[in-house]
């Protein structure tokens, strides 16, 4: 699996980059991992309601062809893309997501905070609030999009929209929670292990 951290990016750029990458590779094309930031921006699904944008501001919403609702990124935000051929590893979707969340929680656990996953909203959750959202899209066997879990950064956006289509859901990040760390450290620490949940380590 290829690794690319790719920095601070404009979000639609790197939505075309994903799709493009999924619709051009072939069974043998190696599985890409991608790690970034992005400026501010509110993404909505493809089946996302209006509505959930409680109140406009200067912050650009870009309409994507994932699943779910609206959400927000923006610098200090580890966003992570996992290109992946499903069918290649026997992978489901579900499948896909839980090791994107148990990956969150084991990475969490490495710094002492203790966080969940629940079946009725995906993501990755810390005394009630959601400290990682998730969603995918699947083509040809394969996926993209992926996770943003909150590190350092400004809540405030937040609080315009209803967070993944739930009115009142409450987003927290690891420096609220009394942790702060530096956002290279948390990417090395991802990859390591999501790895490991791949099964795909170093061998």
């Amino acid at each position: 699996m290829k690794i690319h951290d790719l920095g601070l990016r404009d979000y639609l750029p790197t939505l075309i980059a994903m799709q493009q990458f999924t619709l051009q590779r072939d069974n043998r094309t190696e599985d890409e991992l991608w790690l970034l930031e992005h400026f501010p921006v509110y993404t909505q699904g493809f089946n996302g309601q209006d509505a959930h944008l409680l109140h406009k501001n200067a912050i650009p919403v870009v309409k994507t062809d994932r699943g779910g609702q609206i959400t927000y990124h923006g610098p200090g935000q580890l966003i992570v893309y996992p290109l992946i051929d499903l069918r290649r590893h026997n992978l489901g979707v579900r499948n896909m997501i839980s090791c994107l969340e148990n990956s969150v929680i084991a990475l969490l656990a490495q710094y002492g905070i203790d966080a969940y996953a629940r079946k009725d909203a995906p993501g990755v959750y810390c005394n009630d609030a959601k400290i990682a959202s998730l969603g995918l899209r699947v083509k040809r066997g394969a996926c993209y999009h992926g996770l943003s879990l909150n590190i350092d950064m400004d809540l405030q956006p937040f609080a315009d929209i209803n967070p993944c289509g739930y009115p009142g859901m409450q987003m927290t990040d690891m420096k609220t929670l009394g942790v702060k760390v530096n956002m290279a450290s948390v990417k090395q620490q991802f990859v390591s292990v999501f790895l490991s949940h791949m099964q795909l380590g170093d061998k």
